[in-house]
């Protein structure tokens, strides 16, 4: 029943297959570009394509141009100054996670920053060392120089301490990664950060939050306990720390925690009441100044033998080359790193890019961040993405563009330049306690299971087991078991789709699945059936198997009875004993006639049936003779909806023909509807199409092939409903002739 002043509409058009809506309706003739016309336009050069070139290859100049000096240079100078505060801190601290001297975090901190300057597309994003690229770095560096044993045999090792040694291997790796890094943008195919789901992402980084915890501990706790990388890498050293446990220095434990309370505590504030503040209060700097002067003040290193910073050399050192070697020992290791931080980097560039409307480019973002690793590696620094917290200081301070980032860098170089040695006596227990407290937002991650599991299992499944596996087997292959079950998890989801079978909504031309509503018609010997996902080779046999469910027969099987039925009938009436009257076949035999077992030329039992040599056509829903049985088929029409059917393979254009062909044969007529146009013309080009599967079964629509089903069997239409007739017009434009209407009383009006 229509709702009291509901909106409707009413058409009045032909009713169109497929073959009469293109001969009514000229199509437009479009040329299609072939591989070669693609090569020839990726090579041809003009001005204006150079132009786009240099502007897309140097994205500072695109927003250099329109850069307001009035009114956005204070604020990137707040950002930048608030930005490298924070940037040297975080260089520091997650240099721990690299298992590498602190201040190569400074390093990592500068020399990426002016690259992405000039090359990157995001404004906003805070380029620098990120915290689960620290950690995979660390494993990669404890593998090929172990804290306890001798280094891997590696030429170039010779003659250096260790600390030189994991420098060689860090820089050497992170060389690596920009290479693969700057390759993949080159090729154009930074789209692969696509098959990284942000429940993937999300699994992954809160395992590494796991992962940057557990390896803090040992700072937190004033142990010493040796780097351990590969599988069950957590575990062993979890059972390290629980055996040494009793050795924890108390003064770290108490300058851990209160470092954690008071900063958890003001950023806590800081995100209460971040619209009233002018900028966040940088409480990570504050609480480092005042334990680096209280450590000095009161000598903690010597008198309560805590592990400090050190001595942080001035200046930056020469460029050196990276090692072959090393990199035939980690290119495993190396392209996940590079997958890695593009992709978290490139995540966080497109919030801040929807944020505040401009557009990022993946391409350039990969060249960006590849030219700025290598370019890094260079001069001794490692892996550099964006970390989340920082990110959000650049962009919550005011930063509009990356001159705040340039200015981050320029007090990374004060620090590394002049006031280094401030920070000597600095507590490596405060770095751990810092990194623990910025591990919040990842490990709160471990809410998503609860939702995820109720809205969807197999996401809530990627999720647990990408970061069961990052846990357990370590971040490479974690990421590498947690792609394995994401694609999985797809293929799945695609090779087992929720077929239905559809109803007509009475009184209307909308169509939905039966199982929904109770208030639908369904013509009797008519099935409308849907698959919402793409057929190819892995699900075409589940496609026949659940149409073959949906319609209640399998018709290859019915197909076989009836040709072995007509087989027995041409046997018996040349025998004599069956022979046609006027009343119709009548049995001469007084012996029972057994049903023939013979399973000889099966091939003959699945051509279309036959009845030229038989004096009349067989009603196979009629009573047989000789008592001949076989199976029964109410249907006469079937519907496949293909509106979301997106491509064909070869393997399921083979199959979708034979089971048509199996239909066809046991006189079932089938409608295929809302086809794709380039699934048709393939359909097309592949020859699909025969004496008996031909062009005509496709419908422009759902509904106009079930207007046509019913004009061209009317008997469906006589079925009766408890709940009396409902009388609809349908209003069908013939070619040739005029409109006409007519009221059908029936239950079945559309």
């Amino acid at each position: 029943m229509m709702r009291p002043g509901a909106q409707q509409y009413v058409v009045a058009r032909p009713l169109y297959s497929e073959e009469s809506f293109v001969e009514e309706h000229e199509k437009v003739y479009r040329h299609r570009k072939t591989m070669l016309d693609h090569v020839k336009q990726y090579f041809t050069c003009d001005a204006k394509r150079a132009k786009n070139a240099a502007l897309s290859l140097l994205p500072v100049i695109g927003w250099l141009r329109i850069y307001r000096i009035k009114e956005w240079l204070l604020s990137d100078i707040v950002s930048g100054v608030s930005t490298g505060l924070v940037a040297v801190l975080q260089g520091l601290a997650y240099c721990l996670l690299a298992s590498l001297p602190p201040w190569y975090g400074l390093f990592s901190a500068f020399f990426p920053v002016i690259i992405y300057f000039f090359l990157g597309t995001s404004r906003h994003i805070s380029v620098g060392p990120f915290p689960v690229l620290c950690l995979m770095i660390g494993s990669v560096v404890t593998r090929l120089v172990p804290d306890e044993g001798p280094a891997a045999n590696i030429t170039g090792f010779e003659g250096l301490t260790r600390d030189e040694q994991r420098v060689l291997v860090a820089s050497s790796v992170t060389f690596l990664a920009g290479i693969m890094q700057l390759a993949m943008g080159v090729l154009q195919v930074g789209f692969v950060v696509m098959y990284l789901s942000d429940t993937l992402v999300s699994g992954f980084t809160t395992a590494a939050a796991v992962h940057i915890l557990v390896s803090q501990l040992k700072f937190v706790l004033g142990l010493v306990v040796p780097g351990i990388s590969g599988p069950l890498a957590l575990i062993y050293t979890l059972e390290i720390i629980f055996n040494k446990i009793t050795s924890s220095n108390v003064c770290d434990i108490v300058i851990s925690l209160v470092i954690m309370v008071v900063v958890f505590i003001v950023k806590e504030l800081n995100d209460r009441f971040k619209s009233k503040l002018p900028v966040p209060i940088p409480i990570e700097v504050i609480m480092t100044v005042i334990v680096c002067g209280v450590s000095y003040a009161f000598d903690f290193r010597t008198r309560y033998g805590i592990d400090v910073v050190g001595h942080i050399p001035k200046g930056y050192e020469p460029p050196v080359a990276p090692n072959l070697h090393i990199f035939q020992e980690t290119a495993v290791e190396a392209f996940p790193m590079a997958i890695v931080g593009f992709a978290v980097a490139f995540s966080v560039a497109k919030v801040y890019s929807v944020k505040h409307d401009y557009t990022i480019d993946g391409n350039q973002e990969l060249i960006a961040f590849g030219v700025s690793n290598i370019f890094g590696a260079s001069f001794k620094s490692f892996a550099a993405s964006t970390a989340l917290s920082r990110s959000a200081v650049q962009e919550s301070t005011g930063g509009k563009t990356q001159i705040a980032g340039l200015l981050s860098a320029i007090m990374v170089m004060i620090v590394t330049l002049a006031i280094g040695f401030l920070l000597d006596p600095l507590p490596k227990s405060v770095l751990g306690a810092v990194v623990i407290v910025n591990l919040k937002g990842m490990l709160m991650q471990f809410r998503e299971i609860p939702y995820l599991w109720k809205k969807d299992k197999p996401d809530c499944v990627v999720w647990l087991g990408t970061c069961i596996a990052s846990i357990l087997l370590g971040l490479d292959l974690g990421l590498a078991v947690g792609l394995g079950v994401e694609l999985i998890s797809v293929v799945l989801r695609v090779q087992f789709p929720r077929c239905s079978v559809l109803a007509n909504i009475k009184g209307t031309e909308i169509y939905k699945d039966r199982k929904d509503y109770s208030d639908i018609y369904e013509p009797e010997g008519v099935k409308i059936f849907r698959i919402p996902s793409p057929i190819f080779f892995a699900n075409i046999e589940f496609f026949r198997s659940k149409l073959v469910e949906a319609v209640g027969f399998n018709p290859l099987r019915v197909l076989r009875k009836r040709n072995k039925a007509l087989r027995m009938i041409r046997k018996l009436l040349k025998k004599g004993d069956l022979q046609w009257t006027s009343k119709g076949f009548l049995n001469t035999s007084f012996q029972p006639i057994k049903e023939s077992e013979d399973e000889s030329n099966m091939e003959e039992l699945d051509q279309p049936t036959d009845f030229k040599d038989l004096p009349v056509r067989i009603d196979w829903n009629g009573e047989l003779p000789a008592n001949i049985v076989v199976p029964r088929v109410d249907l006469h029409s079937l519907v496949l909806d293909f509106a979301a059917v997106s491509f064909l393979d070869i393997s399921a254009l083979k199959g979708l023909k034979m089971a048509l062909r199996e239909l066809i044969r046991v006189e079932v007529e089938v409608y295929i509807v809302a086809c794709d146009p380039y699934i048709l013309e393939k359909l097309h080009d592949c020859s699909f199409f025969d004496d008996e599967v031909r062009p005509s079964m496709f419908f422009l629509t759902l509904h106009d092939a079930m207007l046509h089903i019913l004009e061209k069997h009317p008997e469906s239409t006589e079925k009766k409903f408890d709940n009396g007739k409902i009388i609809t017009t349908v209003t069908v434009h013939h070619p040739g002739g005029n409109l006409r209407s007519r009221d059908r009383n029936a239950e079945t009006r559309f």
